[in-house]
């Protein structure tokens, strides 16, 4: 649905050439929800921007359905962009207008009838659930509410693809779980392809297939979003994992255990299977569970333990080979 192949997106300064984006290759398939995340200045939004020419690259091409948008003339990127829906961080509304009207303007645009106009307002509305702030002002609804126009809009002619830029960043956690909800929900009922850019892991863990992790410009990883959890090979995407799962002791807590204190990571059918208390089992060891959780990504187990182990050494090194045969990692934190 949407390829990047050797994208390359240069902006001139006064002073310098910025390299924004660097030779980005990613391919995002239909009906796909696909985050890509990274910090701010990492070159995410400049990269979502070339999907529908608000960027244009300096080189590569960015293939949306087939057709490299950076080679359209006016008429056909004004056709291509109907179908190319984007939902903004602020919510981008025009406030002297009711929410019917911000959500009529790109039907509008697209020449459509009134008495089209007005089924699929009403179509819009429903699917948002605030047919009832259709003649609201945008002044009179929360953040929320907001997005959710803004969504409305972002789907009015039947787009094959969403770009979400930041769309949860100025949401609170409540609001942030329902907007994400409602875009899960229309690309299961209407199969339309997702692209979000993020700096909040937590928004690629709820609903996206698939991620990438951007630094610099760069694309340094891409994988499934269970597998980039489970299993991170980049610093970057290390830090934000660790961030996310947040399994972290005090430091009176590793004092007072003076024993070998180790993480270890489930995934899979092992998130939920007794393998820490069938090898302990084996051998003479106390131990004590400092910390853990288990959670499911794309209805996946991914579980997470921080446990003290104390005992004969010759014995601790035993466990230690069996677990780490048996789980995804196994960090030892401290030696006592």
């Amino acid at each position: 649905m949407l390829s990047f192949n050797d994208v390359n997106v240069q902006f001139q300064t006064r002073k310098r050439r910025i390299h924004a984006v660097i030779n980005a290759n990613l391919h995002v398939g239909r009906g796909e929800i696909f985050g890509i995340m990274g910090k701010s200045g990492a070159g995410k939004s400049t990269l979502l921007r070339t999907v529908n020419r608000l960027e244009r690259p300096s080189s590569g091409q960015v293939l949306v359905g087939g057709r490299d948008i950076a080679r359209l003339n006016k008429k056909e990127l004004r056709k291509a962009r109907e179908k190319i829906g984007m939902v903004f961080q602020h919510f981008n509304l025009i406030n002297s207008l009711t929410v019917h009207d911000n959500i009529v303007l790109p039907l509008l645009a697209a020449g459509h009838a009134p008495a089209e106009i007005r089924r699929r307002v009403t179509e819009l509305l429903q699917l948002v659930g605030l047919s009832e702030k259709e003649f609201a002002s945008p002044a009179q609804l929360s953040g929320g509410q907001k997005q959710r126009v803004g969504i409305a809009r972002a789907l009015a002619n039947h787009p094959d693809v969403i770009l979400g830029d930041e769309p949860t960043s100025a949401l609170d956690l409540e609001t942030t779980e329902s907007i994400l909800d409602l875009l899960y929900d229309i690309n299961s009922r209407l199969g339309v392809t997702i692209l979000l850019i993020t700096h909040e892991i937590q928004v690629v863990k709820k609903i996206c297939h698939r991620a990438a992790v951007m630094q610099a410009g760069e694309i340094v990883e891409v994988n499934s979003t269970y597998d980039l959890f489970a299993n991170p090979q980049h610093p970057l995407t290390r830090e934000f994992v660790d961030k996310s799962i947040n399994i972290e002791l005090p430091e009176h807590v590793l004092r007072q255990n003076k024993g070998t204190i180790v993480r270890i990571v489930y995934q899979g059918d092992r998130a939920s299977e007794p393998v820490l208390a069938d090898t302990l089992l084996q051998h003479r060891i106390h131990f004590n569970i400092l910390h853990g959780r288990i959670e499911y990504i794309n209805n996946k187990p991914i579980g997470e333990l921080i446990v003290a182990l104390d005992g004969i050494s010759s014995e601790i090194e035993a466990v230690l080979r069996q677990l780490r045969a048996q789980v995804a990692r196994l960090e030892v934190i401290s030696n006592g």
